[in-house]
């Protein structure tokens, strides 16, 4: 006779889980974006740096965006739940208490700003710690419930990394390191909504007010076209500046070129309409691919130039 008083066999965290909880993902393109900052701080102004303190920087920005993360993942466990694609999560697998995920977000963050602040200068910590407190109560806890723009102003969370690392040589963030910022802000928009099409009942469900679910696909097919339009040529203004040399700027538009043609498509598409074609939902699906490999190369070129000495910048003598 089977014993229908037993409890249900209860899921105990792994390592694994731990790991998951800091969003990963994430935090490899934080630090990508970051490290991109760094040395192209250390290669337009020539200021050096200690290997060994660049390397506790830049841990301090892999805490950081950890950290965020696990705050990120308490507050959202009631629509993680919800969400058939973030059911699995830590938390609202039941796998992580959600006051055991808020305590490690929160001393992260303390570890984080502190390791910046010993490893650079008060700048370089202060941003580190601003991004955290924007992604994990500014974006999570404000505007992803409130606002269909939250992915936008929000975005700004994500795009500090180059800044933080930047500051972290120099103390101090020039225009430069701006357009750095501005790339990625504007790179999160057609990024985000291209996987809010394919997502876009989940979030209803959960009662996420994001684009597609308030102002409809084809508005957020719109918005697309519109963000990645003003991303392509701002994505080359370092060459402008002089930031970027022929590499970046071959590279970068190049990758323009082929992010706008994903644009153009995905917007004369139904990709997020009821009864799209599959080919339509394919394409929404490759252009978030797409965007994540197009925001690596782009600082992978600027990486590549300053760090192996290939930096020529396009009108120089």
């Amino acid at each position: 006779m089977t014993d229908m008083s037993a409890s249900p066999t209860k899921r105990y965290a792994t390592a694994s889980d731990y790991v998951q909880l800091l969003k990963p993902r994430i935090m490899m393109l934080v630090v990508f974006t970051a490290v991109a900052g760094l040395i192209a701080a250390v290669g337009v102004t020539g200021v050096s740096i200690n290997p060994v303190m660049a390397a506790i920087a830049t841990l301090a920005i892999a805490l950081g965006s950890g950290a965020a993360g696990a705050i990120n993942m308490w507050y959202d466990a009631d629509i993680d739940q919800i969400m058939t694609r973030t059911s699995t999560r830590p938390v609202p697998s039941g796998a992580v208490p959600k006051e055991e995920a808020l305590a490690m977000g929160l001393i992260m963050s303390g570890v984080s700003v502190l390791l910046m602040w010993l490893a650079s200068n008060w700048l370089a910590a202060a941003l580190l710690a601003f991004s955290i407190f924007y992604y994990g109560v500014i974006y999570t806890m404000w505007l992803k419930r409130s606002t269909p723009q939250n992915i936008v102003i929000g975005g700004g969370a994500g795009a500090f990394p180059p800044v933080i690392g930047w500051a972290a040589v120099t103390g101090n963030t020039p225009l430069d390191a701006w357009i750095l910022f501005a790339i990625i802000f504007f790179w999160t928009p057609p990024h985000f909504w291209a996987l809010s099409l394919l997502a876009h009942g989940e979030y209803e469900k959960a009662g996420v007010p994001m684009l597609p679910v308030t102002h409809g696909p084809k508005a957020t097919r719109n918005q697309i076209l519109l963000y990645t339009i003003l991303l392509v040529p701002l994505a080359l203004l370092p060459v402008a500046t002089g930031l970027g040399g022929w590499i970046y700027g071959g590279v970068t538009l190049a990758l323009g070129l082929v992010f706008l043609s994903y644009a153009v498509r995905v917007w004369r598409s139904h990709a997020g309409d009821a009864g799209a074609s599959a080919a339509d939902m394919k394409l929404a699906r490759g252009m978030f691919f797409f965007s994540i490999l197009y925001l690596f190369l782009v600082f992978a070129a600027l990486i590549v130039e300053h760090a192996a000495g290939l930096h020529f910048p396009i009108g120089a003598a």
